[in-house]
């Protein structure tokens, strides 16, 4: 068993770990929190940096004499050579002029296959805006060339300011993006909209934030801004506490949204190195302090173990007394239940040999009256006695005569010689006996016997006697009900012979096997027997080895089985 001080130790040592764990990852979550911040600052720099670097370059070029001449009706070829030159020293995708119309008449990439000239960007909104007179700003995927970039246009005014043109610049932002997928960073650019402009994932590119309504959406395909991106949620969840769920994984989430043109910088930040910091520092102090507990706990061992070995050597005496008493205790209850097995087998025994000796009295006492009547019936019947006289008397003399039948099979129970007969022979002569007991109930017997023969060894007449009383008790069980049914059924394996008697009467009641086959129990209503019959066919039973049981059937009635152990030779003889 687990001591308290050990217990309250532990707990003690679990506590500290708790607290050390939780302030030390605060405090190296804020310490990661202010790196996350110090990189969102240069990240948001050079975003910055980016979109203003050639923000007065569209303002300048405006003003440029060929650009006005070639915007006023000039030639475009030395404007041409111009912007490419421009175009390359400046390190842009494209410098390009359209008319009030919106179509291209110079530009920088003249002389590639994806040129300007020609093409028509008046629905662009950067377009519409310098034509209006301000400066026009849009990210958009190139209408022509296919590719992303950072439209800054500003309108051409002749010597009355009337707007002559547009001259435009468009900016690749693919070396920032670089940068920021080589550092291995989760950044995430998004405009006014929400849609993803840059990400250090290119997947996660033209992805949303959040929804667009389907006006935005309209929108958008109206200025061909995002055409062919399907522009799909992005796969994040903002959390409480700056922190933020992306593509499955937890991390610091930190915003920067004060970016020309309404954009928003995400930043998200893995924190694994302050959770393995704060483990490394719990680890630290519980190291220590398990360390003074070990020391603690091999000290005070040592104590235990002294008192131990004391304890030991008592507890050893105490085993021995112990087991010596569980031998004495075994015993004298062992020697208890043979005393009772013993009481009530000399009890039953007492029972039964005061029985017969009341049998033998009474049979001889009654025997001589009983034959003196029935000579003194047929001396009536011979002198013409009414027919329904000599009928009750001899009815009454019959039962007389079965009474002391039963009574004698008490006052001297040795049986005689064991013979082998057929099992089906002996309840067929047992149904012929009761036939006017069947007949007069009208009870309906159901027998089948088998073909085969079943042969046992032992007295057929008690064998028959037991048949009688387990019939007659079936008989007069199903005496009140309305169709009286009695099934017998016999049967036999290698070992032993079988024969079964089930009725529809009222069944055993609450007394069972044990309690019936008591010599003078009974169910029947007084005047019906005596209740020697069980217990006569029990004892018969018994002698040749065999089993009777009883039981409630499941539809009502009692079941009676009795078991007899086949002959040696039933086999062969069952065969010829």
């Amino acid at each position: 068993m687990v001591s308290r001080p050990l217990i309250f130790s532990i707990l003690v040592t679990i506590l500290v770990g708790i607290f050390v764990n939780k302030i030390s990852l605060g405090y190296f979550s804020a310490e990661e929190g202010d790196k996350a911040l110090g990189r969102l600052s240069l990240y948001r720099s050079s975003v910055v940096d980016e979109v203003e670097r050639y923000a007065h370059l569209t303002h300048i070029l405006a003003r440029d004499p060929y650009v006005m001449s070639a915007a006023a009706g000039g030639d475009t070829t030395a404007l041409n050579q111009r912007l490419q030159g421009f175009s390359d020293r400046a390190g842009l995708d494209a410098i390009y002029l359209m008319d009030q119309s919106g179509v291209t008449i110079a530009a920088s990439n003249h002389a590639t296959a994806s040129s300007f000239v020609g093409q028509t960007y008046a629905f662009r909104p950067y377009f519409k805006d310098a034509i209006a007179g301000g400066q026009g700003r849009f990210y958009a995927i190139g209408a022509t060339t296919g590719l992303p970039g950072y439209f800054i246009a500003d309108g051409v005014r002749g010597p009355e300011q009337s707007m002559l043109g547009v001259i435009a610049i468009k900016k690749s932002f693919d070396a920032l993006e670089e940068s920021w997928r080589n550092a291995g960073e989760q950044v995430v650019l998004a405009n006014a909209d929400g849609v993803v402009l840059l990400a250090s994932l290119s997947e996660w590119r033209y992805r949303t934030l959040s929804p667009l309504t389907e006006s935005k959406r309209h929108e958008i395909t109206e200025a061909r801004q995002f055409p062919g991106e399907p522009m799909e949620p992005l796969d994040w969840h903002p959390r409480a506490g700056s922190r933020a769920t992306i593509a499955g994984d937890e991390r610091l989430h930190l915003i920067a949204d004060d970016l020309p043109n309404d954009w928003q910088l995400h930043y998200f930040a893995a924190d694994d190195r302050a959770i393995t910091q704060s483990w490394l520092a719990t680890a630290g102090v519980v190291l220590v302090a398990g360390s003074l507990l070990i020391v603690f706990q091999v000290q005070r061992a040592r104590r235990i173990s002294r008192r131990l070995q004391r304890s030991q050597r008592e507890e050893a005496q105490l085993r021995e007394t112990n087991a010596m008493l569980a031998v004495e205790i075994g015993e004298r209850k062992t020697a208890e239940q043979r005393l009772r097995r013993a009481q009530d087998e000399l009890e039953r025994a007492s029972r039964l040999a005061a029985l017969g000796q009341l049998s033998a009295s009474v049979t001889h006492e009654l025997g001589q009256p009983i034959a003196a009547m029935r000579n003194h019936l047929a001396a009536a019947e011979l002198r013409g006695a009414p027919e329904p006289l000599s009928a009750n008397i001899g009815g009454l003399v019959d039962r007389m005569e079965g009474i002391t039948r039963q009574l004698k099979f008490f006052a001297n129970p040795h049986a005689e010689a064991f013979e082998v007969f057929d099992l089906r022979s002996a309840m067929t002569a047992a149904l012929e006996l009761l036939t006017p007991n069947i007949e007069e109930t009208g009870t309906e017997v159901v027998y089948s016997p088998p073909s085969k023969a079943i042969l046992v060894r032992g007295s057929r007449l008690r064998i028959e006697q037991v048949m009688t009383n387990v019939l007659r008790n079936a008989v007069d069980a199903v005496e009140e009900s309305e169709t009286p049914m009695v099934w017998v059924e016999l049967g036999g394996s290698e070992d032993a012979a079988w024969f079964e008697v089930r009725d529809n009467g009222h069944g055993l009641g609450p007394q069972g096997l044990q309690e019936l086959q008591e010599p003078f129990v009974t169910t029947r209503e007084s005047g019906r027997g005596m209740g020697l019959g069980l217990s006569i066919s029990a004892g018969i039973i018994k002698d040749h080895k065999g089993k009777m049981t009883a039981q409630n059937g499941k539809d009502g009635g009692a079941v009676f089985r009795v078991t007899i152990p086949v002959a040696p030779d039933a086999e062969d003889k069952s065969d010829e």
